[in-house]
């Protein structure tokens, strides 16, 4: 039964595949070996299938290099795209911190100013009161002169009526009505003198008072000037202020405690900005102006504060180059003997020799080898939080130097325990480990 359909298919075969015969020759005769049309046909499908098989091979490997060329590419983009919004970030923070304090100035400026102005209108209205006084004084003088001119004409009858009824002469009589005319004219020039007095003091206070609502005019413009400034400062530290108290938010360390933390230790040049004394000219109450200056200036000192914390934590990648991460924090199987081990860190992977740097603003508290984590640098960040950089090739920074974010403090290894080139870094509250990513994340939108 085999062979008789090994047969029909050499004869379905044969049609397309004649029977070849390949002949060996040698010194003892001539042989052939047969090679059957199903033999040939055998022979050309397994070459086809190797040769199917190469080709599906060698697409599924360029597709593999392109693929990976076109991430490493990806990657550098992002990388490129990072950086530049980094830089453009750091620029806004430090052109927002150039207006603010330009603002501040401007502040300052606008406070001497309106305190001139103050000044000058009580200057005013103590100048107006005394006028006021003065005017009294004249109308009061005024009519007491009025008065008494009034008293000397009936005295005047009066005595012209006398001398006429003792002397029956109206020479004498006439005498004594010139003397007190000519008295009379004089109480009249003085009189009149009196009056110009009172014009000139009206003409006075007329000027004095459009002198105060000039004063008026250029205060309640001065308030105008201080309110937009005042809008503008407000405005400005509202929104410098969200991202950072957003970032340190989202890093899960206590805010309050922080900042509080950076106040008590806070020893930087120039120190926290004071408030403004307050004049209150008999009155216990500040005005709202000063008041709101105040809070402004509390909420400049405020982001300050926010700053120096914000600098100082571990906010930033350790790692600058082309990276991925192989390894995250949390309990994972040792790679060497196999168990269950808590991994107190994150591992980025990448070329031997990428630049390590410092997460945040410290003090390097130790460089140097340390059993398991090979070539190591800690930082001490303050406020209980140090960094550790395990397995690096090279360190460039020693005990005791101070480090800024970003700074490069050592190159990318495998010293220690590790099983290829990495970076080992961890963050520690208290001695505690915790997870690094929690304050990468959280500064990945600031720094």
């Amino acid at each position: 039964m085999t062979f008789a359909l090994i047969g029909r298919l050499n004869a379905a075969v044969e049609r397309r595949l004649p029977e070849q015969r390949l002949f060996l020759k040698s010194d003892d005769g001539t042989r052939f070996i047969r090679l059957r049309p199903v033999t040939q046909a055998a022979i050309l499908s397994g070459f086809a299938v190797l040769v199917a098989w190469t080709v599906i091979v060698t697409s599924v490997f360029l597709i593999d290099m392109i693929s990976a060329g076109n991430s490493r590419e990806q990657a550098q983009r992002e990388q490129y795209l990072f950086q530049t919004q980094l830089n453009e970030l750091s620029t806004q923070v430090e052109v927002r911190a150039h207006e603010a304090m330009q603002a501040q100035d401007l502040f300052s400026a606008a406070m001497d100013q309106v305190a001139a102005m103050q000044v000058r209108l009580l200057e005013s209205e103590e100048r107006r009161r005394e006028l006021e006084t003065a005017v009294n004084v004249i109308q009061a003088t005024l009519r007491r002169t009025i008065g008494e001119r009034d008293s000397a004409r009936a005295e005047v009858a009066a005595l012209g009526r006398e001398l006429t009824a003792d002397t029956g002469t109206v020479q004498t009589a006439a005498a004594r009505e010139a003397e007190l005319s000519r008295a009379v004219e004089r109480l009249a020039d003085a009189l009149e003198a009196t009056a110009d007095q009172r014009d000139g003091t009206a003409t006075m206070v007329a000027e004095a008072g459009q002198e105060i609502d000039r004063l008026r005019y250029e205060a309640a413009l001065a308030d105008e000037r201080q309110e937009r400034v005042f809008r503008q400062l407000e405005d400005a530290v509202a929104m410098s202020m969200e991202p950072l108290d957003r970032m340190l938010q989202a890093s899960g360390v206590s805010t309050d405690r922080l900042i509080g933390q950076v106040r008590a230790t806070y020893s930087g040049q120039g120190g926290p900005l004071m408030p403004i004394a307050v004049s209150s000219m008999g009155d216990d109450a500040p005005d709202a102006m000063s008041l709101r200056a105040n809070e402004l200036l509390g909420a400049l000192d405020e982001m300050n504060l926010y700053r120096i914390a914000a600098e100082r934590l571990p906010f930033s990648v350790p790692v600058r180059g082309t990276y991925r991460n192989t390894s995250g924090f949390g309990y994972r199987n040792d790679p060497f003997n196999g168990g269950r081990r808590l991994h107190a860190g994150v591992d980025f992977a990448g070329a031997r020799g990428t630049n390590i740097v410092a997460g945040g603003d410290g003090t390097v508290i130790y460089a140097g080898r340390q059993s398991g984590y090979g070539l190591m640098v800690e930082i001490d960040h303050g406020f209980g939080i140090t960094t550790r950089y395990a397995h690096m090739t090279r360190l460039t920074v020693s005990r005791g130097e101070r480090v800024s974010r970003g700074e490069h403090i050592g190159d990318m290894g495998c010293t220690g325990r590790c099983t290829g080139t990495h970076l080992h870094y961890e963050v520690r509250r208290n001695g505690d480990p915790v997870n690094p990513m929690t304050f990468i994340t959280a500064g990945r939108d600031v720094f």
